[in-house]
């Protein structure tokens, strides 16, 4: 393992530097508006060094590195302050998807461009009316000659003005409700059908959007699983998406956490916020150890609900972080010179930690469901 971590430290130090040097440290939530251009080159350059999909099995093109090698080459990106992915959801949500469920010929069509960093996704799940109630969508798909059409809008997109495609749950069976009649499609994102809107957000960037299919179309072949399958090709990405993909995440939890305390012992406040930063640094790393026990547990012994466990803790720490980052930065915190500075970007940022994604109430009641097999609650209101 030693030989592994020298060769990832190795190239990254080779080539965060020359044109990629500003991108250290840059990106991530809240601002995934820096150096995008730049950002997007980087994936082609990692994916020209072989370090795109590392996860990935072997006979699809991937790195084929275990669980421990992977957690390395995040450790070692974290310290070489690597830029925040831009295609994560590509990587980590729409490739596993694809390789777990998808035809020989999706596969085909679609695993290279993520492992190329020539092809963006975006993700297709929540709605105006169905966030956290994922089987409450009521975008619309209807199989016609030979392609499906598709009416809807979604809402809280992340980078959907930059991809080139989209996974999308639509009803496809217009008898159905709640889970069943569901449809896990690929859509491309640039063709008439699909309008993308920008969120301002507090931070005042537009990494999230609202998207509009109106008659959008993709080919029959571009469902992934078979029509009605939708709600368990979903799941199995939400899977990933707070699996394997939250290694990545802790790349970023550790670089602002790094920020933070190096402001406190640069401008002199450590010793009054010393026991909230070790307290950060001490649940920073139950973070991780309980995102490798979700990773290594043995899948006859999961109980279903470890993604929804590990949305519930970070969360509210990365929320308690961004207003640790405000303690500590002192009345300075509320002065604007120009533009947010990064620590601003993060307090302003996570206080919508605990709704996306999954609010923290639904995670509970998921949990309480799923492993206590507690009664739902049938109260409401008159």
């Amino acid at each position: 393992m030693s030989a592994f971590r020298e060769e990832v430290a190795g190239w990254l130090a080779e080539h965060l530097t020359g044109r990629f040097a500003p991108l250290v440290g840059t990106g991530g939530p809240g601002r995934e508006h820096e150096n995008v251009e730049l950002r997007m080159e980087w994936e082609k350059e990692l994916a020209a060094g072989g370090w795109v999909g590392i996860g990935w099995p072997s006979e699809v093109g991937g790195r084929g590195c275990s669980i421990d090698e992977q957690v390395v080459f995040y450790e070692e990106y974290a310290k070489a302050g690597g830029p925040a992915r831009i295609n994560h959801l590509g990587e980590q949500l729409a490739g596993p998807t694809i390789i777990a469920f998808g035809t020989q010929e999706q596969k085909d069509r679609f695993l290279p461009g993520i492992l190329a960093g020539t092809e963006l996704w975006c993700q297709g799940y929540s709605e105006p009316n169905a966030g956290s109630d994922l089987a409450g969508v009521r975008t619309k798909a209807a199989l016609v000659d030979g392609q499906w059409h598709i009416d809807g809008q979604k809402t809280w997109t992340s980078l959907a003005h930059q991809a080139d495609w989209c996974f999308v749950i639509a009803r496809t069976d217009p008898s159905s409700s709640r889970h069943k009649g569901l449809s896990f499609l690929l859509v491309p994102m640039d063709q008439p059908g699909v309008e993308v809107r920008p969120i301002v957000q507090l931070t005042g960037t537009s990494e999230f959007n609202e998207v509009f299919f109106d008659d959008a179309v993709t080919d029959a072949d571009n469902v992934v699983g078979e029509p009605g399958d939708g709600w368990k090709v979903a799941m199995g990405l939400l899977a990933f998406e707070r699996g394997v993909s939250t290694l990545g995440q802790q790349v970023g939890f550790t670089r602002e956490y790094e920020e933070v305390l190096s402001l406190a012992r640069t401008n002199g406040s450590y010793d009054a916020h010393r026991e909230e930063l070790v307290d950060a640094w001490a649940s920073l790393q139950v973070l991780k150890h309980q995102a490798l026990r979700t990773l290594s547990s043995d899948a006859a012994a999961s109980t279903g609900v470890e993604a929804n466990v590990n949305k519930l803790l970070w969360a509210p720490w990365h929320k308690k972080l961004g207003e640790l980052a405000m303690k500590v930065a002192g009345p300075s915190a509320a002065v604007v010179d120009g533009e947010l500075s990064p620590l601003q970007n993060l307090f302003l940022f996570t206080r919508s930690d605990t709704i996306y994604g999954g609010s923290s109430e639904i995670q509970r009641n998921v949990i309480a469901e799923r492993l206590w097999k507690l009664p739902r609650d049938t109260w409401t209101p008159a």
